[in-house]
């Protein structure tokens, strides 16, 4: 694969489709959104089911920024074990987070099915792989933490491990049922599209200039016209551009990468990954690996496909193809891209409530899918009530991010001079 023309797989993949013009004219809703990805659409969906005028304002086109980019794993909960995200909320709004999240892939699998949304759905759990035995002990402690609070994990021996994953490479897991893997742009686009049914107005091509309020509207301005609106949320996590005033979103931009496969021969598919599951690890410099309906294995690592280090991060995933699967380690990659991720700190999401009946949810810190789900529902309900005390979290009044940009280097150069060091190891 050349890596200076890579391309998305999920666009070449996509069975949903959405047609969605430019703002051409001035309108009046009760609810603007900033952002077509996870949270700005499950937003939407919601609200415009409830019979409210919506309004989405996509600068490029639906799913362009992490969503489209996403590594399609419908995960339950934080990166985070759940006593860390308790330590850090305390325990009542913890344990509501944590309750919350844990039901976000039965959300998503839903809105999956009563939509219709065509997205490769595939809900047969998923496996946190331990790459050492260090890593196994962190899968003990999750384990006991989870199944503490009723979550139904199982923590899998090396040979079981071995039986799933088809590879000889890893210590054990941690399975989680509730979980599943979706081809992550199909999945947004059929939210749209899902929307536009229930009566939204969908505007890609046409990025927000300005955010002002008077007479005790928010009035949203993009391609010369102007929407004025009840409500707003702003949805760009990691791809918010240009616009800082009332609200600019705070986090640390993080680059994951991913590499696909031609599809695999079915002897192969019967072996790897057989039953469906998607996968990551508990490396500190993290990897996954999933199976796409066409039989694409998919390899995703930290790092950006679009800087300086990208041949550091393709030549690292040859190299992770053949220390997995040793028999696919000459198959090409089809497929080469990277996402940008926004992460806060203490990897737990926010919304921040910056001005009257006005929400900015962003930080996933990788876990999209279904927290996007959850906190873009829930936003639309807050923001038509006018009532924030359903929120998955308390909003914040601000939320500010130290050291941006030198974190943002740390783990990306970090990233390329792991990959580097890898990919000069001995075969």
């Amino acid at each position: 694969m050349n890596t200076t023309a890579f391309s998305i797989l999920w666009h070449a993949s996509s069975l949903e489709t959405i047609d969605a013009p430019p703002l051409g004219r001035d309108l009046s809703v009760d609810l603007a959104i900033v952002g077509g990805g996870f949270t700005g659409l499950s937003a939407a969906l919601e609200a415009a089911g409830r019979g409210a005028s919506v309004c989405v304002l996509e600068a490029q086109t639906t799913g362009h920024g992490g969503s489209g980019r996403n590594v399609g794993l419908v995960n339950a909960g934080l990166w985070l074990p759940p006593d860390s995200v308790i330590g850090q909320l305390g325990e009542k709004a913890g344990l509501r987070l944590v309750e919350t999240l844990g039901l976000g892939p039965e959300k998503v699998f839903s809105l999956i099915e009563r939509e219709d949304i065509d997205c490769e759905a595939t809900r047969r759990g998923t496996l946190h792989l331990a790459h050492s035995p260090a890593g196994l002990r962190d899968l003990e402690e999750r384990y006991r933490q989870g199944n503490r609070l009723g979550a139904p994990l199982s923590l899998l021996t090396q040979t079981e491990t071995e039986r799933r994953t088809g590879s000889k490479a890893f210590h054990g897991a941690l399975f989680d049922p509730r979980a599943g893997t979706i081809q992550p742009l199909a999945y947004c686009r059929g939210l749209a599209r899902a929307a536009q049914r229930h009566g939204a107005i969908v505007h890609e091509r046409s990025p927000v200039t300005a955010l002002k309020r008077g007479d005790g509207i928010w009035i949203v301005e993009a391609n010369g016209h102007a929407v004025r609106a009840r409500c707003l949320l702003v949805a760009t996590n990691a791809y918010h551009l240009g616009i800082s005033a009332p609200c600019k979103p705070a986090f640390i931009p993080f680059n994951y990468s991913q590499f696909a496969t031609a599809p695999l021969a079915e002897t192969d598919r019967r072996t790897v990954l057989p039953g469906g599951e998607g996968c990551w690890d508990t490396a500190l410099v993290m990897s996954s690996i999933r199976v796409d309906r066409a039989r694409r294995l998919i390899i995703g690592g930290v790092g950006s496909m679009e800087g300086p280090g990208k041949d550091f991060h393709h030549a690292w995933a040859r190299r992770k193809l053949r220390q997995i699967y040793p028999a696919l380690g000459d198959m090409s990659f089809e497929h080469g891209w990277s996402g940008r991720i926004a992460m806060t700190s203490d990897h737990i999401p926010k919304i921040v409530a910056f001005g009257p009946n006005a929400y900015a949810c962003f930080g996933y810190s990788g876990r999209g899918i279904a927290p996007g789900t959850v906190f873009g529902t829930a936003a639309a309900d807050a923001l038509l009530r006018e009532d924030g005390g359903d929120l998955p979290l308390a909003p914040l009044a601000t939320y500010e991010e130290r050291f941006r940009r030198i974190k943002a280097h740390y783990y990306e150069t970090g990233a390329t001079l792991y990959h580097a060091v890898s990919a000069r190891m001995p075969r």
